[in-house]
C-alpha cells in the first residue's frame, strides 16, 4: 500500500505533538497543514517540514488530495472540520472531546455511518497500559459486574490561565474528565442515562475567564451502575501534578485503583519540587513513545488495515453525552437524563 497522505487542522500542542508522531510513521507521508495564524505556526510548520501550509482547512481538503486528516482545533471547533473531511471522503482522528455540543456529535456518527469511512477521538488514555489492563481485567470477571467508580483529574489554575487562551470557551469538564468519561464507559461497557452535579464559578471569573473553577457531577448507567466525576482547574501552581489523577472502580467481588499523579518519578531542585510526566507523550532518543503516539499511530493502522477505530464515533458521543448533560445538570440543579443514542449500526 502507498504511503497515507495525511493533512493537521491545528498546528498548536497537540497538533505539533501529531505531527511529531506522524513524521517518523514509515506508512505517512505529511503533506499539508492548516492554521489560521500561520505566521505564529512557522516554526511548527518548519520543523515537521510541512510544505504545503493552508490558512483554511477546506482550502486543504479540497487542493491536497489527503487520504487522513488529524483535527486539533480547540474543543468547540472540532464538528465543522469533522464533516466537512468526512464529506470530502478524508478519514478522520479527532481530538478529544469529538465536540462540546450533543447535536453535533449525533450529526458526526450519522455522517460517519453514512460514509462509511473511519474516525478515531483521541481518548489516548485506552492506549495507557494500567487503563487497558483495567478493561481487560473486568472483561475477564476478575472483579465482578462492575458497580461504582470515581474519577479525578485536578490541575493547577496554570492551564486556564496561561495554557488555554480558549478555557473560557471550555470547562474542567469538557477539557480534563472527558478522558476519565470514556474510560468509564467503556469500562462499564454501557450508555449513560442521566447525570446531576454541582459546579463553582469565583476564582478565575475574578482574574476574567467566565468559566468554571470546578465541576463534581454523577452518572446512572444502563446497567444500573453509577460514578462519580471530579474535575478542578484552580490548584496553586506550587503543586507538582499535571493532572492530579486518580480512578476507582468497584465490582461485585472485588476493586480496582489507578493512581496516576506521580508517573512514577519524583524530583526537587532548587526552583521547585516537581512530578515529570513521561507516560503519555515522551521522546526516548528519535521516537515519541507513550499512550498518545500509539494511539496516533493504531489510527494509521485502522485506515491501512481498513478497520474500525479502536475508538469510534459512537465513543465520542457517550462522553460527549455525559459532559453536556453534566453541565445542564449543574446549570438547573436538577437531575437530567441523558438523550437517547444515535444509531450507529
Amino acid at each position: 500500500m502507498n504511503k497515507l497522505r495525511v493533512g493537521i487542522v491545528g498546528l498548536g500542542i497537540m497538533g505539533k505533538a501529531a505531527g511529531n508522531v506522524l513524521k517518523r510513521n514509515p506508512h505517512v507521508e505529511i503533506v499539508g497543514g492548516a492554521d489560521p495564524n500561520l505566521a505564529k505556526r512557522k516554526e511548527t510548520f518548519d520543523e515537521l517540514e510541512i510544505q504545503h501550509r493552508y490558512e483554511s482547512y477546506e482550502e486543504m481538503f479540497e487542493k491536497a488530495g489527503l487520504d487522513a486528516v488529524f483535527i486539533a482545533t480547540p474543543d468547540w471547533a472540532h464538528h465543522a472540520a469533522v464533516v466537512r473531511a468526512l464529506l470530502a471522503g478524508i478519514h478522520v482522528n479527532v481530538e478529544k472531546p469529538m465536540t462540546t455540543d450533543l447535536n453535533e456529535a449525533a450529526d458526526i456518527v450519522k455522517v460517519v455511518r453514512e460514509t462509511g469511512l473511519k474516525l478515531q477521538v483521541s481518548y489516548n488514555h485506552r492506549w495507557l497500559s494500567p487503563y487497558n489492563a483495567t478493561w481487560k481485567m473486568i472483561r475477564a470477571g476478575e472483579i465482578g459486574q462492575p458497580l461504582m467508580a470515581y474519577a479525578r483529574k485536578n490541575n493547577p489554575i496554570f492551564v486556564p490561565t496561561e495554557m488555554l487562551p480558549w478555557a473560557g470557551r471550555s470547562s474542567p469538564a469538557w477539557f480534563l474528565s472527558s478522558h476519565d468519561i470514556d474510560l468509564i464507559c467503556w469500562w462499564f461497557d454501557a450508555d449513560p442515562v442521566e447525570a446531576h452535579g454541582y459546579g463553582m464559578k469565583r476564582v478565575l471569573v475574578k482574574r476574567g475567564i467566565d468559566t468554571y473553577d470546578m465541576i463534581q457531577g454523577q452518572v446512572k448507567f444502563s446497567n444500573g451502575a453509577f460514578a462519580t466525576f471530579e474535575a478542578s482547574w484552580i490548584y496553586p501552581n506550587t503543586h507538582p501534578a499535571m493532572p492530579d489523577s486518580f480512578m476507582e472502580v468497584i465490582g461485585e467481588k472485588g476493586h480496582i485503583h489507578l493512581d496516576r499523579k506521580t508517573e512514577a518519578i519524583e524530583m526537587s531542585t532548587e526552583e521547585k519540587f516537581k512530578w515529570p510526566r513521561t507516560l503519555l507523550n515522551f521522546q526516548v532518543f528519535d521516537k515519541w513513545v507513550g499512550a498518545f503516539p500509539s494511539a496516533v499511530d493504531s489510527f494509521v493502522d485502522a485506515v491501512r488495515e481498513d478497520r474500525e477505530p479502536y475508538v469510534t464515533a459512537y465513543d465520542g458521543w457517550r462522553a460527549t453525552a455525559v459532559l453536556a448533560t453534566l453541565h445542564k445538570a449543574v446549570e438547573t440543579g436538577n437531575i437530567e437524563k441523558v438523550p437517547t443514542p444515535p444509531v450507529w449500526k
